[in-house]
């Protein structure tokens, strides 16, 4: 069977979906291996690194002619409309965005698989490309928060005098969140975190953070994902967190709520109570935001309350792809590693009574079997698609790539 390895076109996407060391993986799988020239570059990896794997490097794949696509980004209905019926595409699939992807899925009869849907249980954590993503995103937004801060993270004893450590404050400890805490910790801050699942607390202690206890109610969802908080319930937490957002020197948003718009956690009028030079970094801030007024790539100067100078805020667009060595490592690496869950002797075939499998389905044989991705294209169309539900159907409530998954 042939696999193709598709160049990412996507203005700022610089991760690819193999390496030489996947391909190696794939090849001895018994896959004939295609991937288009220059799909590497950006992330280290040369077309002659990937000859020298087994792999066939071609100026542009013929789609038709796969039986397997594998993909970085949530395909366009174009890609979708032009592969083979029964093929496989594995990848991430923003099924909650994507609608009119998912529809030209199902419509062509490809067997998809959205690699954000995958179960949350031990044996799939070498495939859970949520994961590997979000520890590269929260490593880089810490970066990028030193950068801009005017002054040190770590404490400094001088013969000129002492420099205390930053504050830094993240909110959200999923598995960006606590890779956020550790990266700051390890640059010297003195860092607090909070989450409204109470069992993140123990996860943020061991990351070296300290956990703020607000009196919220438990807000954890099946799979340890966030559940997100009532209208009224999200203002007393904006409150109960405004004195801790003024004490910051550098403020981290991390949360997100599986296929829901970013929760608001900060106002302006809070951004506006923190100390000039401050920093503020909006991880969600593709996904709506989780800090009011955050926009994707931009930085924002915000004038404090007291008139005195500005806090910038940051909303990071694309913080894996800043890292795409790495990122493309760990992501090539689920992608092969779920590849070889349903390959035997040489061929793709998936076995839907694998859990692993059904669950990270998103669509299979002319139907989507992501449930709530079937009722979006429902409600969508405002009458009753052709649409199944499939024994896929309840593994997850959405997708998301950034903030609060939970912590296995």
């Amino acid at each position: 069977m042939k696999a193709g390895i598709a160049r990412e076109t996507l203005d700022g996407e610089r991760r690819v979906a193999a390496t030489p060391e996947t391909v190696k993986q794939l090849v001895a799988l018994g896959l004939e291996v295609e991937i288009e020239s220059g799909a590497g570059l950006a992330s280290g990896h040369s077309d002659g690194d990937y000859r020298a794997a087994g792999a066939a490097v071609v100026e542009s794949l013929v789609l038709g002619s796969l039986d397997v696509y594998c993909h970085v980004r949530p395909m366009e209905p174009s890609t979708a409309g032009a592969l083979r019926r029964g093929s496989v595409t594995v990848g991430l699939g923003s099924p909650s965005s994507e609608l009119p992807t998912v529809r030209a899925l199902a419509a062509g009869g490809i067997t998809s698989f959205a690699l954000e849907l995958v179960p949350r249980i031990s044996r799939a954590q070498s495939m859970d490309a949520l994961t590997s993503q979000a520890l590269v995103a929260g490593y880089r937004c810490v970066l990028e928060a030193a950068m801009r801060l005017p002054r040190f993270f770590p404490l400094y004893m001088t013969a000129a005098g002492t420099i205390p450590p930053a504050r830094v404050l993240v909110l959200g400890a999923g598995v960006a969140g606590l890779q956020a805490i550790g990266t700051a910790k390890r640059l010297g801050a003195r860092v607090s975190a909070n989450d409204i699942r109470p069992a993140s607390a123990d996860e943020v202690a061991s990351m070296g953070g300290t956990f703020i206890k607000l009196d919220l109610e438990t807000a954890e969802a099946s799979g340890g994902y966030a559940r997100e908080l009532s209208a009224d319930r999200g203002a007393l937490q904006r409150a109960l967190l405004t004195p801790h957002v003024a004490q910051a020197d550098v403020l981290i948003t991390t949360a997100a709520v599986p296929g829901r718009r970013a929760p608001l956690l900060v106002t302006r009028e809070m951004v506006q109570g923190m100390r000039p030079g401050s920093v503020v970094v909006d991880l969600a801030a593709e996904s709506g935001g989780n800090v009011e007024g955050s926009t994707p790539g931009q930085d924002i100067p915000i004038p404090t309350g007291d008139g005195q100078g500005v806090v910038t805020l940051v909303g990071i667009k694309d913080p894996a792809s800043a890292m795409p060595a790495d990122a493309s490592r760990l992501y090539a690496k689920n992608v092969s590693n779920f590849l070889g869950l349903m390959t035997h002797n040489g061929v793709v075939a998936p076995d839907f009574k694998d859990e692993v499998v059904a669950g990270t389905c998103l669509t299979h044989d002319s139907e989507v079997r992501h449930a709530p991705t079937a009722e979006a294209l429902t409600a969508l169309a405002g009458e009753t698609a052709p649409f199944g539900s499939g024994p896929a159907g309840s593994s997850h409530t959405g997708s998301s790539h950034k903030g609060s998954e939970g912590v296995r």
